[in-house]
């Protein structure tokens, strides 16, 4: 007996393919592009890893986790106080789904 082929599963974004439900997946998403402008604030700037801490109020392993881009490693409120503390404003909009 031969098995069924299966077609595989399609996702809008990648963030829709690792998060298990909606919600999961936007929060990926958020957090994915908080860290994406944040890490290019801060590759940008010139500064060490451990002046990019002290400016962030984080400590130097952090810095490489968000310059690495290890979403999994932050909450929405860590990426916001990075961003607050580089002297820049989330804004946050609310969309149609």
């Amino acid at each position: 007996m031969t098995k069924a082929r299966t077609e595989p599963d399609t996702f809008a974004t990648v963030c829709a393919a690792l998060g298990d439900t909606p919600e999961e997946a936007a929060n990926l998403q958020a957090r994915a592009f908080l860290i994406r402008q944040l890490a290019e604030i801060v590759a940008g700037s010139g500064w060490t890893q451990a002046e990019a801490a002290r400016r962030c109020g984080v400590t130097q392993p952090r810095i490489t986790d968000l310059l690495q881009g290890r979403v999994a490693r932050f909450s929405l409120d860590a990426l916001v106080n990075i961003a607050t503390a580089l002297g820049r404003r989330v804004h946050i909009e609310l969309l149609a789904a």
